[in-house]
């Protein structure tokens, strides 16, 4: 964990700041253009395993940084009015620092923490999944997952996903692609006097890990909603 923190701060620190302005303008927003926010938000923040479906194993980890880059065009005007009129944007940057680890019976956990930079968000997320097979010569692995996000640092937001998705994927030596589908609910407050929005987000996904040795890459490409994200992770599997 300790080699990837300098990893994380570089990450953090070259990825391109979304605003470069805190979250503290919500009462600037109509109620529509609160909702479109919290869609986006909801694509842009809720958990991304960016794993293949294969069980991790009692021995197995898996931690790696990754930097998920989100289009927020929908809610790109209210996002400039949220941070008190900074400069419109249409994608989302977020890096992350990611662990996981394999317990018996298929099991795996793992969680994540989250910082976009030159703002107050912070985001915290977690995910424990269960392998329904665990794949091997002939067959694929397939796998379902619960998993959820909260957000922090922002006084006048309280903003959480929870997520439920099945995944299958099939290895080819160090290369594995694998797929997957699911649904996120969104729980979005303010406490600006814009009401509520709970709500929830089809989601489908698509990715490959390629493993050399210790050193282990993979992308992965999803659409929460209406919003499309991608996300690359460098790290080590073991």
């Amino acid at each position: 964990m300790k080699k990837l923190l300098p990893l994380f701060f570089a990450a953090a620190c070259f990825t391109p700041a979304a605003f470069a302005a805190d979250i503290s303008t919500l009462n600037l927003l109509n109620q529509s253009e609160f909702r479109d926010l919290s869609e986006d938000l909801g694509a842009a923040l809720s958990y991304k395993s960016v794993m293949s479906a294969e069980p991790l194993g009692v021995t197995g980890f898996d931690m790696g940084v990754e930097v998920t880059a989100t289009d927020i065009s929908k809610s790109s005007a209210a996002l400039s009015k949220a941070t008190g009129g900074s400069t419109p944007v249409t994608t989302l940057y977020v890096p992350k620092l990611h662990l996981a680890k394999g317990l018996p019976f298929g099991i795996d956990v793992a969680a994540s923490v989250a910082v976009v930079p030159t703002t107050n968000v912070r985001v915290v997320g977690a995910e424990l999944r269960y392998a329904l097979m665990e794949g091997g010569i002939a067959l694929p692995a397939v796998a379902i997952r619960g998993s959820m996000s909260s957000l922090s640092g922002v006084d006048q937001l309280n903003f959480s996903t929870k997520a439920l998705d099945i995944s299958i994927s099939k290895g080819f030596a160090m290369f594995t692609p694998y797929a997957g589908v699911g649904q996120v609910w969104v729980n979005s407050k303010t406490n600006v006097g814009l009401a509520d929005e709970s709500f929830s987000l089809g989601k489908v996904f698509v990715g490959a890990n390629l493993n050399l040795g210790l050193v282990n890459f993979a992308l992965e490409a999803d659409k929460t909603g209406g919003a499309q994200s991608y996300t690359a992770k460098l790290g080590f599997r073991f």
